[in-house]
């Protein structure tokens, strides 16, 4: 086939049908409070990614993820943390930076770190507020129970958005006694419903279950007047969000029972960096496609300039190719 200047025609009809496809498509609208409160009405699932680099970002975005939470989980996955209680906050912070340089239209929330807004409403707001300022970050996520409520709504007082998080809180994973399943008994459900809605009634615009009873969820997504999201809560809330790592079972030591593995790319990615590791041991890495040669006349002159007697040679020999 014809190629059209420097682009192969294969390739140019690709991009052709690819701006086609993009001038028939209608452009997406920025997400807002307003687009969540709506699709609950309507009873359309709401979409919410946890991700933490700019790549996850960019793509979640054009695929039209509603709600794109930069969660201190990546603390464990893209700097090896242990849990997220040492995930500090100018790590979250860097991570709040590229998604929000990855993302134009999926509401950009922050999960506040550990002990960013447990100390006092005065702490709470300032370090939101820095999140915003310096991260363009649009919503704060803060995890806890009705206790932390006074914090909370001086966030959202100070006019910045906030999802409450309920169920397995993994800063307070001690107190809960592990990582298991929160409000399988009747007293422990209506206390994750007291601690929902001190969370609303603090001004949260939405409610995140995690791994709580599927009771729970449920209840909540009927009686509360904001969206309630599912982690590992059942099918019954007005979304659900996944951790991305958990996507591609990024975490190999813990898999948890509620996250889906779409594909796994540990094999790929271990058969990848082997081949590459056996190129460069046998030399067939990199190759004369990925290296950039001198000219002949500039390579002996070189050669010769240097005093690079070994080069001359290889350079005189017949039939060498050094371009």
């Amino acid at each position: 086939m014809r190629s059209r200047g420097n682009i192969p025609a294969f390739c140019a009809v690709g991009l052709l049908q690819r701006v086609k496809t993009m001038a028939e498509t209608p452009a997406r609208k920025k997400v807002t409070i307003t687009t969540l409160i709506g699709k609950m009405k309507r009873g359309e699932p709401i979409t919410q990614l946890a991700a933490y680099d700019y790549r996850t970002a960019v793509i979640a975005d054009r695929l039209g993820m509603d709600i794109l939470c930069v969660s201190d989980t990546g603390g464990m996955i893209l700097f090896g943390h242990q849990s997220t209680v040492s995930v500090s906050f100018d790590e979250v912070m860097m991570m709040a930076k590229a998604i929000d340089r990855g993302s134009k239209y999926g509401l950009r929330m922050v999960d506040m770190p550990y002990w960013s807004f447990h100390v006092s409403p005065e702490q709470a707001v300032e370090n939101a507020g820095r999140f915003v300022h310096e991260a363009n970050a649009e919503v704060m996520k803060c995890e806890g129970n009705k206790y932390h409520a006074k914090n909370i709504e001086a966030i959202v007082r100070a006019g910045i958005p906030v999802q409450g998080h309920i169920g397995i809180t993994p800063m307070r994973m001690p107190q809960l006694g592990g990582f298991v399943a929160q409000g399988k008994t009747a007293k422990r459900a209506k206390e994750l419903v007291d601690d929902a809605k001190a969370m609303v009634d603090a001004g949260c615009f939405s409610i995140l279950c995690e791994v709580t009873t599927s009771e729970v969820a449920e209840y909540l997504a009927e009686t509360l007047p904001v969206p309630v999201m599912s982690l590992g809560a059942g099918n019954g809330a007005h979304g659900v969000h996944i951790i991305s790592s958990d996507l591609f079972h990024l975490w190999e030591e813990h898999v948890p029972r509620h996250s889906r593995i779409y594909t796994d790319l540990i094999p790929i990615m271990e058969d990848v960096i082997s081949r590459y590791m056996k190129d460069v041991v046998s030399r067939s890495y990199p190759g004369p496609k990925e290296t950039v040669f001198m000219g002949p006349e500039e390579a002996m002159t070189f050669a010769a300039d240097m005093k690079w007697q070994r080069k001359v040679d290889e350079l005189r020999s017949p039939g060498k190719k050094t371009a």
